[in-house]
């Protein structure tokens, strides 16, 4: 087993380590961290790197007690899935395999999410799927301070540098801005479909 934090189409160093593990534990009791994939990954589009960011209520705004993770509520009020989809259309239409996956990827940006874990789920299983593995995932019920080993959960650190990046392969838009190494997931996957498991 090995334990992650579920993360918004996570980056490709999370994948990277998840395809080499049979079962997948997501981490339910951690506290919310700013600055995390949690809710924002990152794509490739004409400007360069982009963020893409889930915005999320804090329900114990203005007490001391810290929020964990599996109680943020998305704020659906910034109508975010708009948004997202849009910017996907715009920087990957033109990708090898967008339209391959655009089916299965738009009830995600349907769904009316209640909470940010959902929507972290589903991505996940979405990935599992257009990638064709089947890593089994559970769930914690209570915080693990500490493993020996298998422990990803630094992953979800927007600032943590992966030991080894994948290979490069061509993005959409890097004879301008050059190769922008372990953006999300779904770079790799709208351009190499299939393939996409080669590079993890």
């Amino acid at each position: 087993m090995s334990l992650f934090i579920p993360s918004y189409f996570g980056p490709i160093s999370e994948y990277s380590k998840i395809l080499k593990t049979e079962t997948v534990v997501f981490e339910m009791e951690d506290n919310f961290q700013k600055q995390s994939y949690r809710n924002r990954c990152y794509i490739f589009n004409s400007s360069g790197k982009q963020l893409l960011n889930i915005p999320v209520k804090d329900k114990n705004k203005g007490t001391t007690q810290r929020k964990k993770t599996k109680d943020l509520l998305v704020d659906n009020d910034a109508l975010w899935q708009e948004h997202h989809l849009k910017s996907l259309q715009t920087a990957y239409r033109t990708s090898p395999f967008y339209e391959f996956y655009e089916d299965d990827l738009l009830p995600i940006f349907k769904r009316k999410y209640t909470f940010l874990q959902d929507v972290n789920i589903d991505t996940f299983l979405f990935v599992t799927d257009a990638l064709q593995i089947s890593q089994k995932h559970s769930l914690t019920e209570e915080y693990i301070v500490n493993t020996k080993e298998n422990d990803f959960r630094a992953l979800s650190d927007v600032k943590h540098k992966p030991k080894k990046l994948v290979d490069n392969y061509i993005q959409m838009f890097d004879d301008k801005h050059g190769f922008i190494p372990n953006l999300s997931i779904l770079d790799l996957l709208f351009m190499e479909g299939p393939n996409a498991i080669s590079f993890l």
